[in-house]
């Protein structure tokens, strides 16, 4: 049974920056695609970025994509969100989320596939 622990979220600038981080415990790390997810209030919860078991690919969408990175640290067994240029409709919950190394590359924006959640961390950027 794996656990995710993110950390990391804060209160920001518009224009900011922050890391997230996402602790992961009990499980093999490196058999697990990491995901970011983030919630804004009275919305759905959305994919944002993936990274594969051994970080050589990627998948980010299109609206943060060149603000935000996704990478991980299988020895440290934590995988990263940098966001950098932070505006205020990046507000939301950020949860991160582990997937078998087994699923479908193109599955991954399903929250369906995700195995394990992390409890969320809260992004709120000021304008």
């Amino acid at each position: 049974q794996m656990q995710l622990v993110e950390s990391g979220g804060g209160v920001v600038q518009a224009g900011g920056s922050l890391r997230l981080s996402c602790a992961a415990s009990g499980g093999t790390f490196s058999n697990y695609y990491i995901s970011w997810f983030r919630q804004a209030p009275g919305k759905e919860r959305k994919f944002l970025a993936t990274i594969s078991w051994n970080g050589d690919l990627t998948n980010i969408i299109d609206s943060v994509k060149g603000r935000f990175t996704i990478s991980r640290d299988n020895a440290k067994n934590t995988a990263y969100l940098q966001m950098n240029t932070l505006k205020p409709e990046d507000t939301a919950v950020y949860y991160c989320a582990a997937a078998n190394k087994a699923m479908l590359w193109n599955s991954l924006r399903s929250k369906r596939v995700y195995a394990y959640w992390g409890q969320g961390t809260q992004v709120t950027v000021s304008s």
